[in-house]
């Protein structure tokens, strides 16, 4: 097992994969005391067998200059495989501000090709390349050194089964013709939107039961603080302070530190300090905020416009389609997306692309009363009306 410490060896292999037609590419990182994912170890493939075709980079070495992979990030002639890309993808997009492309993720193209939602990778190499994985160093501290071999045999075997997979992956897209389905999800990967976190709308993944927007305008603000200070300081937001607490804060907005050291829920490292003292301007700022730039809550669906026979049609028919084409419910469409469809709403990504295909266009036509759905033994069948 070749283990890359030097820049010059990182290049001699980049210029090798460089004359590939693709690379698998996977991490291992830390992040249970970071704001940022630490990138502890880089596992890489080319085509073939040989020795040396498969390594792992300890990018943990000082000064270990990574800018040969991200030439190869930018080598339009290489396609770049992952698996579950996202988490890898921000790591590298952090770091240097690129994404590789184009990409492959084998979970999406597993996803469009028949085997379930959010297929995991061990599940894939089990039944495309029928060998199991040793799972023993799953839950390994990927920044304690040295490595051991079994560390280092479980890191690798990320990309080496990978190889193997995605050839029978992209081989069956091209003859089902879905190549285009995979690479319309994979858009998303690569846009900067996804991974750019603006602290201003931090407050939006917190679940509040107010709709009180002066109470949203304090979230906002406590949120916005500690999204700043995370950031900044490179610690996990739940360290500065965790999302009960700061409803907590929110609703009983204390003035000053004895007030605010009355708190139940706030943890003792915010009670005092730089914490503390940015806890009470963040409370003011709420509390100062005109009227007319309160936040509002994201646009809810009332439940009270949702046909829930409908909604429960709808169900059965997004499983029935699922069934007939492969494809993971899942994708063609959320829970959300059908009570949207069975409350009259029609802006939903169901209804474009290729999921009108698959499930749109039939869906439609339920809510219109054009179609019908019977049961033949084991199976779900549509009828016109």
């Amino acid at each position: 097992m070749k283990t890359i410490t030097k820049s010059s060896e990182l290049k001699y292999f980049c210029d090798r994969a460089a004359n590939e037609k693709y690379i698998t590419i996977d991490t291992e990182f830390h992040r249970e005391k970071t704001y940022f994912s630490k990138l502890c170890l880089l596992q890489l493939a080319i085509p073939g067998n040989e020795n040396g075709n498969a390594v792992i980079v300890d990018t943990l070495v000082n000064d270990l200059d990574l800018s040969p992979l991200y030439e190869i990030f930018q080598n339009i002639k290489i396609v770049k495989v992952f698996h579950a890309a996202r988490q890898d993808l921000e790591i590298f997009y952090l770091d240097s501000g690129i994404f590789p492309y184009p990409i492959f993720d084998t979970q999406i193209a597993a996803m469009v090709c028949g085997f379930g939602d959010q297929v995991a990778y061990e599940t894939l190499v089990r039944q495309l390349t029928k060998k199991t994985l040793d799972k023993s160093s799953r839950f390994t501290n990927w920044s304690s050194r040295p490595l051991t071999d079994a560390q280092k045999k479980y890191a690798l075997s990320d990309v080496t089964h990978l190889r193997d997979i995605y050839e029978a992956l992209s081989k069956q897209l091209i003859q089902n013709g879905r190549t285009t389905w995979v690479n319309e999800e994979l858009k998303n990967l690569i846009s900067p939107e996804t991974y750019d976190i603006d602290p201003k709308n931090s407050w939006q993944r917190i679940k509040t039961k107010s709709n009180s927007r002066r109470f949203l305008g304090l979230v906002a603000s406590l949120a916005e603080f500690r999204e700043k200070f995370a950031q900044s300081r490179d610690i996990p937001r739940n360290r500065v302070i965790k999302d009960d607490a700061l409803l907590e804060l929110a609703s009983n907005q204390p003035k000053n530190l004895d007030e605010l050291s009355k708190s139940r829920l706030i943890q003792r490292e915010a009670r005092k300090g730089e914490i503390a003292l940015g806890l009470l301007r963040a409370i003011e700022k709420g509390l100062e905020l005109p009227e007319e730039n309160l936040p509002n809550k994201k646009n809810k669906l009332d439940k009270g416009l949702v046909n829930s026979a409908l909604a429960d049609l709808l169900r059965v028919l997004l499983k029935s389609c699922s069934e007939s084409t492969g494809v993971a419910s899942k994708l063609i469409a959320s829970a959300s997306d059908l009570d949207s469809l069975a409350a009259g709403e029609r802006s939903i990504n169901a209804l474009h692309g290729w999921r009108f295909e698959v499930f749109g266009k039939s869906a439609l036509e339920l809510c219109d009363g054009k179609i019908g759905l019977s049961v033949q033994g084991n199976r779900v069948k549509i009828i016109k009306l």
